[in-house]
């Protein structure tokens, strides 16, 4: 059993962190090297940031942005948004990132995640996964949300996985910013599905909601809103997952 990671998460537009709902209609949050500076004096084990942008412009602003984040951190960190080719991952590598994840380009050309698995390690490749309820089922969500691609999301993880990723960052786009709960029957879908650690993503408002998405089958606890917003520290969080019999780190 794996112990539990509360990672924060630094959506990025322009340099600066963002947040919404549903990924529409996003707010100023902050800078992101000053709370990815407080998020590890909390006590975060890992943490995420994800270039919502991904314009070619988007692109040279997120190697920046590792950087200036990377000199006041010390945690591991998952970078993600426009990697559409190797050397893009490796160009946020290079800038101070430990694992890059992807998500539109790798729906649109699934070779990807067999490159990015070759070149730098299946411990560095993240499989980023939007996905939509529809019809009972799980959907595959990109360009931020804005394209239903057809694909089952289960499914794909599966297919991902057997390319080579060593981690999946799973996203309800429901719950996305309404801290309403993780989407505990998405998550326990894949979780069946694969044998690689699952980050949940999308919905977290408290400890609770975290303590159910860890038995729902995920490993790793992502959230932005709850955190932005200060409503909690992770501290906080870990002590109240502590009392729940969640294992966290310290």
């Amino acid at each position: 059993m794996l112990t539990v990671r509360i990672i924060p998460c630094l959506d990025v537009r322009d340099g600066k962190v963002v947040k919404g709902v549903r990924f529409q209609n996003l707010r100023g949050a902050g800078d992101p090297a000053e709370l990815a500076f407080e998020y590890e004096r909390q006590g975060a084990d890992e943490l995420a940031m994800l270039d919502v942008s991904a314009t070619p412009e988007g692109r040279k602003t997120a190697v920046q942005t590792v950087r200036s984040i990377r000199r006041v951190l010390a945690l591991p960190m998952l970078v993600g948004g426009g990697v559409r080719e190797a050397d893009d991952a490796a160009a946020l590598l290079d800038a101070g990132a430990d694992k890059v994840s992807t998500n539109t380009a790798a729906v649109e050309r699934p070779d990807l995640i067999d490159e990015l698995a070759e070149r730098f390690g299946s411990q560095c490749t993240v499989l980023a996964i939007d996905a939509g309820e529809f019809e009972g089922g799980f959907e595959v969500i990109t360009q931020s949300g804005t394209h239903r691609t057809g694909y089952d999301a289960v499914v794909w993880a599966r297919e991902g996985v057997q390319r080579g990723a060593g981690e999946i960052l799973l996203t309800s786009w429901d719950r996305d910013g309404t801290r309403t709960g993780y989407h505990l029957e998405l998550i326990r879908r894949v979780a069946d599905a694969v044998t690689v650690p699952i980050i949940a993503s999308g919905g977290a408002d408290s400890a609770q909601h975290m303590a159910e998405a860890v038995q729902a089958g995920a490993t790793g606890l992502l959230a932005a809103s709850i955190f932005h917003d200060a409503d909690l520290t992770v501290a906080d969080l870990k002590r109240d997952l502590r009392s729940l019999g969640v294992e966290v780190r310290p």
